[in-house]
């Protein structure tokens, strides 16, 4: 199972590490991309060497993007939308976390769709595009093969109600 990992600077970290840390207790392949690859550093001063998104060329498993205060610059960034957009209609699962959802809402692909994202963002996220079915009081929300969280900790019960799903909800209390 390949996860791979939308990173970009000022992420937000346990957006990022909270799910990667539940995805690793059941596979070694998750990757770290950014637009163009290189160092990524975040708020905390957290930084990661990651590979360019055109690295995923077919898609990829799970394609994780977490949200932060990264999201408020990135949602105007139309090459790395253009690419989220490429990516998660080739990916079997797409899984955004906080307002990472708001960069998968401009890609147009939630147009339609139930959706959340951090309450205290929330309002911003939905002038970002009102064609999705924002739900505020959600946890998380799944539609089709699309699952987005509201802010951090949520992130990590949406993973594990992802692996509930997928292979049931005694295979997901045991992680």
């Amino acid at each position: 199972m390949e996860v791979s990992v939308l990173l970009f600077e000022d992420f937000e970290t346990l957006d990022a590490f909270g799910p990667v840390e539940i995805l690793g207790k059941i596979t070694e392949n998750i990757s770290f991309y950014s637009l163009q690859g290189g160092m990524i550093s975040n708020s905390h001063g957290i930084s990661l060497e990651t590979l360019p998104l055109d690295h995923i060329s077919k898609g990829t498993y799970i394609f994780l993007i977490p949200g932060g205060w990264g999201t408020r610059k990135e949602v105007h960034n139309m090459e790395l939308i253009s690419k989220i957009k490429q990516i998660a209609v080739s990916s079997t699962y797409v899984l955004s976390v906080c307002t990472g959802s708001v960069l998968l809402a401009k890609t147009g692909l939630l147009d339609g769709k139930r959706a959340t994202s951090n309450k205290r963002a929330f309002d911003w996220v939905v002038s970002v595009n009102e064609k999705v079915i924002w739900i505020k009081k959600a946890r998380w929300t799944v539609d089709g093969n699309i699952y987005t969280s509201s802010g951090i900790s949520a992130g990590m019960d949406m993973t594990l109600g992802f692996l509930s799903n997928l292979h049931g909800e005694p295979f997901a209390d045991t992680i």
